[in-house]
């Protein structure tokens, strides 16, 4: 490192760095120093040393010497609630034996409605407990107890207690105990666990070349005598002219100023769209409430489809109904989905429900939005495309979301096929999703036929899929006034993005993280 001048060197410290430099010399320790002996030798608060550090550091006067990460483990707020209230294992262990002991048997739901439990704490215990032999469930579904102990449920019972209030070093636990820890504790995707395991980084310092200078010279003269603020009083009686004022530095970095950006999703909507929008296409647009009708009834989707049911699909509460659906199209709808009508199909055979059809739904799938267009007597030949936000009822995990963007296109023209809508799906595999690598597969969707799937190969998550395509079926083109072949495509958008921008988990396409955000590239 480079010399620098003592006195200039010593003109420039803060009276927080001055502390610090002096710590070094006042504390027993021998060798680097841990952030809480400079501490201790310097009477800092936390926030006052970490400032001061950071100074001496950017300017050369002290070092990192080593490292450490520890992995401290503690309580959530789920942890807590377990400590008062017992583990789902604990519990469920705890019921089962007492029932036993009663004469009484439990099924499964029993045991969850007795324990006020969620469907997943209930079977991940009781799952637990059979492999570990402690429960075993006979015919009729009934829980019963075998009499042999639960490791599990002894060793939460015991890291709960002793991380009560106190987090703790991972590696003082016993290795059973720090096993359960590290399987209950959060992890991205599942953050309802009762452990959290944070690194904690314990850093030791030393003087530098520079710095042993300043510091030798801090204790032979004193701190310097600077005045800092320019006060009243020293302007009214004079005495600014007999003092030493301290001088600034600025030569250090000054802190970050961030910029405004566009959401990175944000500009990668924009890129999409635009692409579109060159290539010819047209874009179309829906409401996000639906009704049965154009969401499911004219994509020949049966009535009895499981699809349906409200564990897929987001019903709406009130208005529950919407006014009836325009004709022709729900004659020929009905037609299609009773015998066929004039499609050449026989139809599913069963007696539909027109009353149902006027059912309001969070719309589920952006091939809605091709329906609708469908039956507004579109261009033909003619392109379309649209953004469509869809709603499902899905478990949320690093590639599923309860609400999220497709990508929704038909092409109509008398000479489009199934060997057109492939090779446009392997433009947007390289172009929209940035993919190097695509494939497809067989599908089946009640809509279309011949149908597909689109996979792309993610960096980190493997092969993934971006969502279905095919040959829009007569039964739905020819009831909606269509009678030229329809390719059709419907695509995750989410998952798309994930791709182009590097992302392994599709909730921090909606991060909060500000800068999460203004550091990813947008890389287009």
């Amino acid at each position: 490192m480079a010399h620098v001048d003592p006195s200039a060197m010593l003109d420039s410290l803060h009276p927080l760095e001055v502390k610090v430099l002096t710590a070094f010399t006042k504390t027993l320790e021998k060798g680097p120093l841990r952030e809480e002996h400079i501490a201790q030798a310097s009477g800092l608060e936390p926030s006052q040393l970490n400032m001061a550090v950071e100074w001496l550091l950017a300017k050369g006067l002290i070092r990192v010497e080593s490292e450490t990460l520890t992995p401290i483990a503690s309580l959530t707020k789920i942890g807590e609630r377990y400590f008062e209230k017992y583990s789902p294992i604990e519990r469920i262990l705890s019921t089962v034996r007492g029932a036993d002991r009663t004469g009484k048997r439990l099924t499964i739901g029993e045991l969850q409605a007795k324990e006020e439990l969620g469907p997943t704490e209930v079977s991940s215990a009781i799952g637990c407990l059979k492999k570990e032999g402690a429960l075993r469930v006979v015919p009729g579904g009934f829980v019963e107890a075998t009499g042999m102990p639960s490791p599990t449920a002894e060793a939460l019972r015991g890291a709960l207690k002793d991380l009560h209030g106190t987090p703790r070093d991972l590696a003082s636990f016993p290795e059973a105990t720090r096993a359960v820890i590290e399987r209950y504790s959060v992890k991205r995707g599942n953050a309802n666990e009762p452990f959290r395991i944070d690194d904690h980084v314990q850093r030791h310092y030393g003087l530098s070349d520079n710095g042993q200078t300043a510091a030798a010279m801090l204790a032979r003269e004193g701190p310097p005598q600077d005045v800092s603020p320019l006060t009243p009083e020293l302007l009214k009686d004079g005495a600014w002219r007999g003092v030493r004022f301290r001088k600034y530095t600025i030569s250090l970095r000054p802190p970050r100023v961030s910029m405004g950006r566009r959401h990175p999703y944000r500009e990668f909507l924009d890129l999409v769209k635009r692409k579109l929008v060159s290539m010819g296409f047209q874009e179309m647009r829906g409401p996000l409430v639906e009704t049965e009708f154009w969401n499911m009834d004219a994509l020949f989707m049966p009535q009895f489809h499981p699809a349906r049911n409200i564990h897929d699909v987001y019903f709406v509460k009130e208005p529950t109904h919407a006014t009836p659906v325009a004709e022709p199209f729900l004659s020929r709808v009905a037609a299609a989905h009773q015998n066929g009508g004039t499609t050449g199909s026989t139809g599913w055979r069963y007696t539909y429900d027109r009353e149902r059809a006027r059912r309001l739904v969070l719309r589920s799938q952006g091939t809605a939005v091709s329906a609708r267009t469908l039956a507004a007597t579109p261009q033909i030949p003619g392109k379309y495309f649209s953004i469509a936000r869809c709603f499902r009822y899905d478990h949320v995990d690093a590639t599923h979301a309860s609400d999220f963007f497709q990508i929704e296109g038909i092409v109509l023209a008398h000479d489009i096929n199934f060997k057109i809508l492939l090779g446009l799906l392997d433009l947007f595999a390289r172009e929209v999703a940035q993919a190097k690598e695509s494939k497809f597969l067989p599908a089946y969707f009640p809509f279309t036929e011949p149908s597909v799937e689109l996979h792309v190969k993610h960096p980190r998550l493997g092969w993934i899929e971006l969502g279905g395509a095919g040959l829009f079926r007569p039964e739905v083109t020819k009831p909606l006034g269509v009678d030229v072949p329809v390719i059709a495509w419907g695509l995750g958008l989410d998952r798309m993005a994930m791709v182009a921008l590097g992302l392994h988990d599709i909730r921090d396409l909606f991060s909060p993280d500000l800068d999460r955000i203004r550091t990813t590239p947008g890389r287009f």
